[in-house]
């Protein structure tokens, strides 16, 4: 069967990709409740930055990984690329549940990120290719969603279980579940390379719009390292409960993951630019509402909700940018956009870590609402391409190819 373009021609595949990226999502928000805890208590980790090193360890794999992935997309196939994903993330529930010393659990974060940096680059990339350039935006934002819903439904499920048992059981035991449900499905995924042949732009990459989307994706993402690794033991110090503090990790991605169902669509009609700019600056008001609340559960909740919002925002907008100014050379860049955009977790992890234990836990969230707040500044002074709808129906005209909605 000849290959066509479009979320209906294609909607089985799209919808298998949608779920295995749930699943890929689930696998990482296991964590973000409770391994900062199994680190002091477990561990008995006395510093925020020997806490955080998970979240470097994690942030460096997956980084480098998106970049090697991106790259190899075409050449080694994108469904051999995503099955090597999760065959990368079996062995992680055996070593987080034999795990001696912490770094047997950096160790798992390395893995971790090599299984994100494959299986979630891959879902990005295919998704790009069925959907064509009319649905970008919509296609990104219903896989951004799927993927940080289910970070949300395991970082809520995970703190609430680990009031009963044992954080570094409840963690080992959902991986074990999840990794081997991904693989199973990922059988059932076809290629995509055909499909991305009747997706090519000749136009050349625009490189400063590039790098915007290069240094928001990273600055994004050290808000996403504050809030994994640092905001739970913040909110913990200011007497905030397990499930209260699960509760505030659950409402950030549940409210980034269904809010990108939405903002994806709106960004193929309205543009990127103004969207990715407004959602910095909100991402920025929420850092500096959970500061101005003192760690109270009610402003904690709301800020979490303004960070999920600001988020959304972004996130799939900043990837339909980047295959936007991609041109000929969209997986490569989709791979660099992804590196740089995970750097942000080492570097996020870095900097909180040393600006909470030379300063304070306060002082760490403020530098970096300032950091995004600048972020979003230099997006709105980007010049962006005119609103895709227009340069998608140039672009269906060059090439002759329907695209069904």
């Amino acid at each position: 069967m000849s290959a066509r373009l479009g979320l209906r021609a294609n909607a089985r595949q799209f919808a298998l990709l949608v779920v295995i990226n749930a699943l890929v999502g689930s696998l990482v928000g296991l964590e973000r409740s409770v391994l900062p805890f199994v680190g002091e208590q477990d561990f008995q980790l006395h510093t925020t930055l020997a806490v955080l090193s998970f979240v470097v360890a994690f942030g460096v794999a997956k980084a480098l990984t998106n970049l090697a992935a991106g790259a190899l997309a075409d050449r080694a196939g994108r469904k051999r690329l995503l099955v090597l994903g999760w065959l990368i993330a079996l062995p992680i529930p055996l070593v987080i549940g034999l795990a001696p010393s912490w770094w047997w659990i950096v160790a798992a974060n390395v893995l971790l990120g090599l299984n994100q940096g494959l299986a979630w680059s891959m879902t990005v990339v295919m998704k790009i290719d069925l959907a064509g350039p009319r649905r970008r935006g919509l296609a990104l934002g219903l896989n951004e969603a799927a993927g940080y819903i289910g970070v949300a439904i395991t970082a809520f499920a995970s703190a609430a279980l680990a009031a009963t048992y044992a954080p570094r059981t409840v963690v080992w035991v959902g991986a074990a579940v999840i990794a081997a449900a991904g693989l199973f499905l990922t059988v059932f995924v076809r290629d995509t390379a055909a499909h991305a042949q009747l997706d090519v732009s000749p136009e050349p990459p625009n490189r400063r719009v590039l790098r915007s989307c290069r240094q928001a994706g990273l600055v994004n993402n050290l808000n996403d390292a504050l809030a994994w690794g640092l905001v739970p033991l913040y909110l913990a110090a200011h007497g905030a409960s397990v499930k209260q503090i699960g509760a505030v990790a659950a409402v950030y991605p549940v409210i980034w993951g269904v809010g990108q169902l939405g903002t994806g669509w709106l960004s193929d009609t309205t543009g990127r630019k103004w969207l990715i700019a407004l959602g910095m600056v909100v991402q920025a008001g929420a850092l500096t509402l959970l500061v101005a609340g003192s760690g109270a559960f009610a402003p904690a909740m709301a800020a979490a909700s303004l960070l999920g919002l600001g988020t959304a925002l972004v996130y799939p907008t900043l990837l339909a940018a980047v295959s936007d100014a991609s041109g000929l050379e969209r997986p490569r860049e989709i791979g660099i956009y992804r590196f740089w955009r995970d750097s942000g977790f080492v570097v996020g992890a870095l900097l909180a870590g040393t600006a909470a234990d030379a300063a304070s836990p306060t002082t760490a969230i403020l530098i970096v609402a300032a950091l995004t707040a600048l972020s979003g500044l230099v997006v709105a002074a980007t010049p962006f391409y005119s609103p895709p709808t227009e340069r998608s129906r140039n672009a269906r005209h060059r090439l002759s190819v329907r695209t069904p909605a």
